[in-house]
């Protein structure tokens, strides 16, 4: 279980947050502004910061650089603005993950179990390295031999979770549930598509594989070249 701290000035919002947070076992800290958020935040150093964008006193985007100026705490996005181009500038700004209004206490809480296993997997120094790729997850930077490689933001994403899994087969049902955040797709070729632009971008192919490896029927598995 996690600690973490609310930031919305909508009181129903922020009681349903909190009460959804608290009855799964999280301890939960709350405010209504950013100037109190801030200072709660670094005073009491949550594992989780779920953030609205809307408040009174100062957008949640700039209190969201000023938390980045201070803290490395994992962020939550809160918005009602669900256009992948302020989706990404929030994610470059330095958030972590976002959850889009209105959304139920249930999403809220997985989406807050799904950031601390990605963190968990990522470590302290939140960089992962897999023979000559180099992730920076905070950055959402990527290396391959040592040249900057452009992921979009699947990409990124899918590349990021299967070598935190390096060695291990992960399941197409795993990379819908916690990659793409939605019920396997079964026929859906969304994986298939998203896998052929990461082979390109490291310099392999489905029929002669460096990196990805298709374990059929199963799923594929991220290893270094011998």
């Amino acid at each position: 279980m996690a600690s973490v701290f609310v930031v919305e000035d909508d009181h129903q919002i922020r009681e349903l947050a909190v009460r959804a947070l608290a009855d799964a076992g999280h301890v939960v800290r709350s405010e209504a502004t950013a100037m109190a958020a801030l200072q709660g935040i670094v005073d009491s150093a949550p594992d989780v910061v779920v953030l609205d964008l809307g408040l009174p006193d100062l957008d949640g985007g700039d209190l969201l650089r000023m938390i980045r100026a201070v803290s490395d705490v994992p962020v939550i996005v809160a918005t009602a603005r669900d256009d992948d181009s302020e989706i990404v500038r929030l994610l470059d700004a330095g958030a972590d993950e976002y959850v889009v209004k209105p959304y139920s206490g249930a999403e809220l809480e997985a989406r807050v179990r799904a950031l601390q296993r990605r963190v968990q997997m990522g470590g302290q120094a939140r960089t992962l390295t897999v023979g000559g790729i180099v992730i920076d997850l905070r950055a959402r930077t990527v290396e391959i031999d040592g040249a900057v490689a452009t992921c979009n933001r699947k990409e990124f994403d899918l590349l990021a979770y299967l070598a935190a899994n390096a060695g291990t087969v992960v399941t197409r049902e795993e990379l819908y549930a916690e990659v793409w955040r939605q019920p396997y797709g079964g026929a859906d070729k969304t994986i298939d598509v998203h896998l052929s632009w990461l082979r390109r971008k490291l310099g392999e192919t489905a029929a002669e594989p460096r990196y990805l490896h298709t374990v059929r029927g199963v799923g594929v598995k991220l290893i270094a070249p011998s």
